[in-house]
């Protein structure tokens, strides 16, 4: 029996109300020694890792075959400098290397395929601990090898490889749009936990399951479920389900919370599903907690399951420190013209200043000056309360879809997001970082209850979970569920694709007034 745990609760089972919205979900099912064939959940797995391990190997050699070229260009010379007949051998050893601490790291096991970050995670420290070996490897044998090789290979490999699974990880979420690449699944356990399954599969498409049926616990279970709109069938209870999962071709049965008859009922199912080839897929009531944060050490047969206390400081907040100085330097010397003719605009288009400054709450509680492009009139401020009433925005939040205040060059500032663009000299400075919780007003502060107050545990951001996922169409709950997600599982592979994911934001706005 193979298990994996994805985020779920619900007032029955006792979780929290703040849930995860982007569970790591997916599973390696069993194969019985006489099982001749594969079934269709892991045939669209191994098909999927054969694709991806041939842009592996198309990449690493085309890396380096361009760090080739960009060294030492097509003169008759020599890669490394050794005899011609050793050149192709050391870079076919370090292309062997290359790709087998890929496989290493386990960057194309079906779990960290096709959702979050892991999967470039792993890709990115197998290729920087690839290249660590090798340049020890060259000073400890003192081999006289070109260094400018491995300077260019390096950061291309970072780009490249990273950047062609981004791309079949886009068509694989394509695919699973139109109901392909999907695995079948039964969900079993108690009504309300069974109908918070299924809605958190439905909502995201790359959960990569396909829910065909449900498994209801009770004796007055209905026919069907229905989950925002759509009606699932029930085809079994507790006692029936192993039969139903085969009659409907699932490929697993996932257990949502507690069932009736507790670890004893959970373990003799899996016994049951061996026979079936199915897998199982166990749902726990912990939410917030990321995969990598989970790890299992077995105690003489007793499986543990240790989770790893969130990190608020340390190396891996000064290395955030660096990224954002780098990239919002960057990004402000490159876009310094386009900053120039909007500050020209918003000056022509109405009266006031062109920035517009505001007390915003930073990490700890500590206040500081948040910029931004002036987006409505001087007024703004004294305005406001005139219009409380008719606020659109979630919890403590004011929005206004039609507000009378925003000018017409800030309409359009506003469904882009370049009003926000004076926040990048906020970075520099250290007040925000690039990516991270919203930086609230201290009345919106105020306002916060319980455990809400986590959002000032790290430094908020220029964009964020709650930009990427719908921004002002989610609800309070949502939002604070995804900030409280970030703040504590947020990694540089997190930032960075949220980071991407802006940038196509700010083509295609959604949830922006």
């Amino acid at each position: 029996m193979t298990a994996t745990d994805i985020g779920v609760g619900s007032t029955s089972t006792g979780t929290s109300e703040l849930q995860v919205q982007y569970p790591k979900v997916g599973y390696v099912r069993p194969r019985t020694p006489d099982s001749g064939s594969l079934q269709p959940g892991t045939a669209w797995s191994r098909q999927y890792q054969r694709l991806l391990l041939a842009g592996d190997i198309a990449v690493v050699c085309l890396v380096l075959a361009a760090a080739h070229l960009l060294r030492f260009g097509l003169e008759p010379g020599q890669a490394v400098v050794l005899p011609d007949a050793q050149a192709p051998l050391v870079a076919g050893f370090i292309a062997l290397a290359w790709l087998g601490t890929l496989e290493a790291f386990r960057s194309r096991e079906v779990r960290a395929l096709g959702i979050g970050s892991e999967e470039y995670k792993r890709v990115i420290n197998a290729t920087l601990l690839v290249f660590g070996i090798l340049a020890i490897m060259i000073l400890a044998l003192k081999l006289d090898l070109s260094r400018g090789y491995f300077a260019i290979a390096l950061p291309l490999g970072l780009i490249c490889l990273p950047l062609v699974r981004w791309l079949w990880r886009s068509w694989l979420t394509r695919q699973r749009v139109r109901g392909h690449y999907l695995s079948r699944v039964v969900v079993l356990g108690r009504p309300d936990d069974v109908r918070y399954v299924i809605n958190q599969i439905q909502r995201k498409s790359g959960a990569a399951y396909d829910v065909v049926g449900a498994a209801v616990q009770g004796k007055n279970r209905k026919e069907s479920v229905a989950v925002e709109g759509r009606s699932i069938p029930v085809v079994a209870g507790l006692d029936d389900v192993v039969a139903a999962a085969a009659r409907v071709q699932a490929d697993a049965v996932v257990v949502a919370g507690r069932v009736k008859g507790g670890n004893d009922y959970i373990r003799n199912l899996g016994w049951q599903l061996e026979e079936s080839n199915t897998g199982l897929v166990l749902a726990t009531g912990m939410t917030n907690v990321a995969g990598p944060r989970i790890h299992f050490r077995p105690v003489e047969g007793l499986p543990l399951m240790h989770v790893e206390l969130p990190q608020f400081s340390g190396v891996k907040h000064l290395l955030k420190r660096m990224l954002d100085v780098v990239l919002a330097g960057t990004a402000l010397l490159l876009l310094l013209p386009l900053l120039a003719c909007i500050a020209l605009w918003v000056h022509r288009d109405s009266a006031g200043p062109v920035v517009f400054r505001q007390q915003r709450i930073g990490r700890g509680g500590r206040t500081f000056w948040m910029y931004k492009f002036r987006s409505m009139v001087q007024t703004a401020e004294q305005d406001l309360e005139a219009l409380r009433e008719h606020n659109e925005g979630a919890g403590p939040l004011f929005k206004l879809r039609d507000d009378p205040r925003v000018t017409k060059a800030g309409r359009t500032l506003r469904k882009y997001s370049l009003d926000e663009l004076p926040q990048i000299w906020n970075v520099l400075k250290g007040d925000m970082s690039l990516v991270g919780p919203r930086p609230p007003l201290q009345s919106e502060v105020t306002a916060y209850t319980g455990s809400v107050h986590r959002r000032l545990y790290i430094k908020p951001g220029l964009t964020g979970m709650w930009q990427v996922n719908g921004r002002s169409d989610l609800s309070w709950e949502d939002s604070v569920r995804l900030d409280l997600y970030y703040v504590e599982n947020w990694s540089i592979a997190m930032d960075l694709m949220i980071i991407v994911r802006t940038a196509r934001m700010l083509v295609k706005p959604v949830g922006a007034f």
